[in-house]
This record gives C-alpha cells, sequence and structure tokens, in this order.
C-alpha cells in the first residue's frame, strides 16, 4: 500500500464564548485548525489533525503546520502509511523538530493502519474493549464567583473533574480563587489548578502554601527548572504540561522528581507515535497521566482519546473535550461525545471519524 495524494485543509473553528488562561494574560476566541487527507493506492482514506491553542499559547501556529507540510508532502508520497514509525522517522530526517506539525499526518497514517487491520485505533494500541474514558471540563480564569458558575454549569452536563485556570501576579485573588472554588465545588468533584506558567517561583510557593486545598496544580511556572524548585517546597502534587515538549523533557523531568503527572498531548509530541512512547515512560516510572490534544475539533479530540482509552486505568486521569468549546462541528454525531462526564471510543476500524465533506472549503493544498 501507498500513499498517493495528500490534501491539506484550513477551518477557522470559533469558540463559543472567549476563554482566559495564565491569569487573563492570554485570551483566545478563534482556533486555526488544519486537517490531513491521506490516500492510498489501496482506496483508503487517512485523517489527521493539528490545531494549536491559539499561537501565544505554546511555540505553534496554524500556518506554520500548513508551511511545514509543503515541505514533508514530497518526501512522503509513495510511502506505506501502515507504518506509522517508519512514516516518523522519515518526517523527522526532513524537517528536524516541529512535532507539531507532523501530528496530522501521523494520525492519518494510524487511521489507514486500523482500516487495514479491521481494528479501532484504540485497540492497536493495546486498549481493552468497552473502556470508558472520564472527561474534565475546563474552567476560564475569572472571578471565584464566576468560575464557580462555569464548574455548576460544567456539572450539570455530568462533568465530576474540572481543570480551573488560575495564575497571576495577584497573590490574594489566587488565593482566594483556589479556597474559594474548593470550599464551594459539588461533594465527589474533583479540581486541579491550571497556573500555564503564569507565576513565578517565589509566587507560586507562597500561594501554594497559603491555601488548604492539596489538589493537583499543573505548570505552575514557564520552566522545568522552576516548575522543579517549585514542587520541592510544597505538598500539592505537580502536573507539567507546557514545558514537556519531547521524550528528554519527560526523562529530564523524572530524574529531577519534578512531578507526580504530566499532559500526554499528540499534537504538541508529533503524534500518536512519539504520544505513544511518552505515555509508556510515564505508566512505567508511576505518573498519572492526561492524555488529550492541545485542541481541536472531534477528530483531534478522538485521536487523543484513543490513546487514553489504551492506558492503564492506575494511571489514567480525564481528558479534555476541546470541541466542547466550539461554535462548530465538523463531524456531527462522530468520535468522542461527553456522556454524563465520560466517553466511549468509536468501535469502527481506524479513527472512527470522517469530517462531513460540505462542512471543508476546498483544500489549500494538494500533493500527489
Amino acid at each position: 500500500m501507498k500513499i498517493t495524494r495528500i490534501s491539506v485543509y484550513q477551518v477557522d473553528l470559533p469558540l463559543k464564548y472567549p476563554y482566559w488562561l495564565s491569569g487573563g494574560r492570554l485570551k483566545f476566541e478563534m482556533l486555526d485548525a488544519t486537517l490531513v487527507k491521506i490516500e492510498t493506492d489501496a482506496g483508503l482514506i487517512g485523517w489527521g489533525e493539528g490545531t494549536p491553542w491559539g499561537h501565544t499559547y505554546l511555540p505553534a501556529h496554524g500556518g506554520g503546520i500548513r508551511a511545514g507540510l509543503a515541505l514533508l508532502a514530497p518526501h512522503l508520497i509513495g510511502l506505506d502509511p501502515r507504518s506509522p514509525e517508519a512514516v516518523s522517522r522519515i518526517m523527522d530526517v526532513q524537517l528536524p523538530g516541529h512535532p507539531y506539525v507532523k501530528s496530522a499526518v501521523d494520525v492519518a497514517c494510524w487511521d489507514i493502519l486500523g482500516q487495514s487491520a479491521g481494528m479501532p485505533i484504540w485497540q492497536l494500541l493495546g486498549g481493552e474493549a468497552d473502556q470508558q474514558v472520564l472527561i474534565n471540563s475546563s474552567i476560564s480564569t475569572g472571578s471565584p464567583q464566576d468560575m464557580l458558575a462555569l464548574i455548576q454549569a460544567a456539572a450539570d452536563k455530568g462533568y465530576t473533574v474540572h481543570s480551573a485556570k488560575v495564575g497571576g501576579t495577584d497573590v490574594a485573588l489566587d488565593i482566594e480563587r483556589i479556597d474559594t472554588i474548593s470550599a464551594a465545588v459539588p461533594a465527589g468533584h474533583k479540581i486541579t489548578f491550571d497556573v500555564n506558567r503564569a507565576w513565578q517561583p517565589a509566587v507560586a510557593i507562597e500561594v501554594l502554601n497559603s491555601v488548604s486545598a492539596r489538589d493537583w496544580v499543573e505548570q505552575p511556572c514557564e520552566t522545568l527548572a522552576q516548575c522543579a524548585h517549585v514542587a520541592g517546597r510544597v505538598s500539592n502534587p505537580i502536573m507539567l504540561d507546557e514545558c514537556m515538549s519531547g521524550f528528554e523533557d519527560h526523562l529530564h523531568a523524572w530524574k529531577l522528581g519534578a512531578c507526580e503527572g504530566v499532559k500526554v498531548k499528540p499534537n504538541r509530541l508529533g503524534g500518536l507515535t512519539r504520544a505513544r512512547q511518552v505515555r509508556d515512560f510515564g505508566v512505567s516510572v508511576g505518573w498519572q497521566l492526561h492524555v488529550e490534544d492541545v485542541g481541536g475539533s472531534v477528530l483531534a479530540d478522538t485521536a487523543a482519546l484513543h490513546l487514553a482509552a489504551s492506558t492503564a486505568a492506575p494511571n489514567r486521569l480525564a481528558s479534555w473535550l476541546c470541541h466542547d468549546h466550539l461554535s462548530v462541528d465538523l463531524a456531527p454525531g462522530q468520535g468522542v461525545r461527553n456522556q454524563g462526564g465520560h466517553v466511549e471510543l468509536p468501535n469502527q476500524p481506524g479513527l472512527g471519524v470522517v469530517p462531513e465533506a460540505d462542512l471543508l472549503e476546498e483544500p489549500v493544498a494538494v500533493y500527489s
């Protein structure tokens, strides 16, 4: 089987409501999505998606994906997509770094591999049948009362796990946010306080040693070294996210004792192939893992949750659905959907999501 054509689509994904994180310094209203369609000489077609969470969240942007694909695509024509690891190695030779460019291609290859094998991706990755995956809400930064209202709205949809965005320079306000939310959250619900790298180490230590909550705290500072410094001086378990760009970062974090868990995001790591390597390492060292993607439609969410569903239950925390925040749906009725705070993975071979053709414009580039 050979790749014969690669089509690239650009899609704007507007959010239902403006979204603030990192203490309110970062605001998001529209995501720039890139969808990749890979066709083969066997008639099988695979889909993948790369959607950065804006251009201020990570060193990634939508235009960069499409520019990178223009360099990679000519080297992918003629390859067998049923060997995602081989395709990944060739992409790394032709374009070192830039993992977010490669993720959509990698996912599309896994989609074709699953269809060829007659198996859903979660099964190819070692998952058990009928796995349900817990999902968490994502709560935009605001006043404590505004954030509690968003948590209650999420609870009304069945969510029992929430990621509350805090952080900034106002120490008193962050202490108030954390204490107020911790005291008022519905019984039985769990909270992660996500700082999105907004605190300086001294602020992180002051805030976390002032609040009563001992819930997860995610990415308190900008760098891995700063987060490791904080982790040794607070009682909260630390989750790392934005500073974890590749396998070496995860290995270094483990050596430093910098965290008790990490976010595993295929788009940031280069696709399911690289994300699986990081996931397996995290399981082997006893970390707990949130497996989800950086952003995107139900296509990107479903790809990431195939990996989540194949992750050992003792190591698996909740996953996030970005498409719950969007005002458009590229594949109505398909893929992972909130079912009272959890999702069930598709049983169709491959990814189990095909975008509706009439919801896409003409491709911005075609390589054959």
